[in-house]
């Protein structure tokens, strides 16, 4: 049985612990971030609680949970500091999963506990939207509805004592989601018609804190690496999880959230401070923005993962050089080149991941959406801070307009030519490029498409010399080749450097 190998890789005392959390999801997101976090400073006794989690459905990996007594492995996988890192991690952080559809009413009586403190979510970002719902139905439809009905079972539970209310922590991906979850809460009990001293208590006794994680999670591993890896073990696990090595949870909050969660001395990727947009930036910036203006050129030079790109010497070149010395100058926000460096080098550290597949033609869906969300502000930026011409980022808007040449449509759907296969062009504006590719010659289509305010919300010709210089590479990558322009650029920085 899987609980007879993990378990004696346990402390007992963790397994006796209080619930202090009650925690919305099951994902692999929730185990391998909040949940490891907790565990981890659960060891080093910074916070000495377990977590309650409530699933949706019945069925799936609660029937595992039971049978593991919660417990599950984390397989621990990557880089750090280019150096490789392993290492699995038995997670006892969970004490019982019960089922919001059969055990609503445990899970109401878990708000009497008054040793609870903190609520934590992951419900995806469907989860946090404003329905109808009733909060008297067993359960409520929603997430928050549910969520609801708890705070108002706890404030029952409690007549109203203001210091029971709850740190509240979603980690959904969405911008401001504590913000967003809080103003759902109270348009849900005004339209349940609650009393307006259970609204008051909502509101002051309770802090719902804005989140941000960062972790890729993939999960369970393909059955051949568990086989492997549950026999390096010892035992079987079913619910056995890999992630990577990197953690962010940048959690907004004062000194009492940072009393309450206590999580923040555990681990150097917990953050708990009034401002987290700080890393917000740095994450759409430097992690979204350079996967955006890579992706395109990578493909194009016949690399089909980030991890097979990264082992390319040109390619980790252009990639470095194009997030430190084009991305992060132009980052629309304070940064400190210190923290922008160190984020950067984690960045490529993770980029360098063995254990994680990420395709690089999945990272071209809604390319045109990604580019102007995630890299014509840092561009609009750079220009006002340095006056030039950022020659990375030009490379890589000029491979993006590259891939977007669509040369034949099959059931609505355009597709590109590149290295002798057609790709999928996944983007609402693929019929728009392909029109352009047909008619224009490439200097006149990158004029086209850098004017074009509907795009970028900006007239990005009037950037001085951007237009050329995209034109330039674009010309570059149509005579040469990828792997040719990356190199010839490198070549020139070099020179530059010599010469300088």
């Amino acid at each position: 049985m899987a609980t007879a190998g993990p378990a004696p890789l346990v402390p007992p005392a963790l397994l006796e612990l209080p619930e202090k959390v009650l925690q919305f999801g099951t994902g692999v997101l929730l185990r391998g971030l909040p949940d490891y976090l907790i565990d981890k400073a659960n060891r080093q006794g910074l916070f000495n609680g377990r977590v309650v989690v409530v699933k949706s459905t019945d069925g799936g990996d609660i029937d595992a949970f039971r049978r593991q007594d919660g417990l599950y492995t984390l397989s621990i996988r990557g880089v750090e500091d280019g150096r490789p890192v392993a290492d699995d991690v038995v997670c006892a952080a969970i004490s019982r999963v019960l089922s919001a559809k059969s055990q609503w009413a445990e899970v109401l009586a878990c708000a009497a506990n008054p040793a609870l403190t903190v609520v934590v979510s992951n419900t995806t970002e469907v989860g946090i939207q404003l329905v109808p719902d009733d909060i008297s139905q067993s359960p409520p439809t929603s997430f928050p509805g549910k969520l609801l009905a708890f705070l108002l079972a706890r404030y029952q539970a409690f007549g109203g004592d203001k210091s029971k209310g709850l740190v509240i922590v979603p980690t959904e991906l969405i911008p401001d989601n504590g913000t967003k979850l809080e103003g759902i809460l109270l348009e849900q009990a005004h339209r349940n018609g609650l009393d307006a001293e259970f609204i008051d208590w909502l509101e002051t006794a309770n802090q719902v804190c804005n989140s941000l994680v960062d972790r890729i999670v993939p999960g369970r591993p393909d059955q051949a690496a568990q086989t492997a890896l549950e026999a390096t073990l010892g035992y079987h696990d079913e619910l056995l999880t890999s992630s990577e090595v990197y953690t962010l949870w940048a959690i907004e909050g004062d000194e009492r959230v940072k009393q309450v969660l206590g999580f923040e001395a555990a681990d150097a990727g917990v953050i708990v401070q009034p401002d987290i947009n700080l890393f917000r930036e740095l994450k759409l910036r430097l992690l979204n923005g350079t996967h955006t203006l890579s992706c395109g050129l990578a493909f194009l030079a016949g690399f089909p993962t980030v991890r097979e790109g990264m082992d390319d010497a040109n390619l980790a070149g252009f990639i470095h050089n194009l997030m430190l010395a084009d991305l992060l100058p132009g980052i629309p926000y304070a940064v400190s080149e210190k923290v922008g460096q160190r984020f950067g080098m984690q960045v490529l550290d993770r980029f360098r991941n063995p254990a994680i597949e990420h395709r690089w033609l999945a990272i071209t869906l809604n390319y045109t959406a990604k580019m102007q969300m995630r890299n014509v502000p840092t561009l609009l930026h750079y220009y006002r801070q340095l006056h030039a011409v950022p020659h990375y980022l030009a490379l890589g808007f000029a491979a993006y307009l590259l891939f977007m040449r669509g040369t034949r449509q099959e059931g609505g759907q355009w597709f590109g030519e590149a290295n002798g296969e057609s790709y999928p062009i996944q983007d609402e504006k693929a019929a728009y490029f392909a029109d352009l590719w047909q008619r224009l010659a490439p200097a006149e289509l990158v004029r086209t498409v850098l004017h074009n305010q509907a795009l970028w919300g900006h007239d990005l010709l009037t950037l001085p010399g951007f237009a050329d210089c995209v034109a330039h590479y674009l010309e570059q990558l149509l005579e040469q080749g990828p792997r040719a322009t990356i190199a010839r650029l490198l070549n020139r920085e070099s020179l530059a450097v010599g010469n300088g």
